[in-house]
């Protein structure tokens, strides 16, 4: 098995409906296992996510949970999901998905260096960055 670097994403109780979202911008096999499973004994926390793994069809793997009770939540302080790729990978379908309900902070367009580049937040508090590379 070769090693993998992937984002783990912590929601605030909504990981279940934003893995389902994620599922159906990319497509994929989504696995998820709830607290209670694992013997969580907080009545209002055994559904919430303890671990969610996003499989896509293009190879990227997203992960995410809930933050337990008693830990911080702070959206989008030091993490940023990055997606590159050619004109031909169906980014800018994802693009257009990810900014539905977010909140686009540069749009996708024209850079200095010829690629499309954008980057938003979406309803999830997340951020992303796409970059759509031109052909040679």
């Amino acid at each position: 098995m070769t090693s993998r670097l992937n984002p783990y994403i912590s929601f605030n109780g909504n990981a279940r409906e934003a893995m389902e979202f994620y599922r159906g911008v990319f497509g994929g096999e989504l696995s998820m296992s709830t607290f209670g499973e694992f013997g969580m004994p907080d009545p209002a926390f055994q559904d919430k996510l303890m671990h969610a793994r996003l499989d896509t069809p293009q190879g990227y793997t997203l992960m995410a949970s809930d933050t337990p009770p008693g830990m911080g939540w702070n959206p989008g302080d030091t993490m940023t999901v990055s997606l590159s790729g050619h004109s031909d990978d169906g980014l800018r379908e994802v693009w257009a998905e990810l900014a539905e309900g977010g909140e686009v902070t540069l749009p996708l367009e024209k850079q200095m260096w010829g690629d499309e580049f954008g980057q938003l937040v979406d309803r999830f508090g997340v951020p992303w960055m796409v970059n759509v590379a031109q052909p040679e």
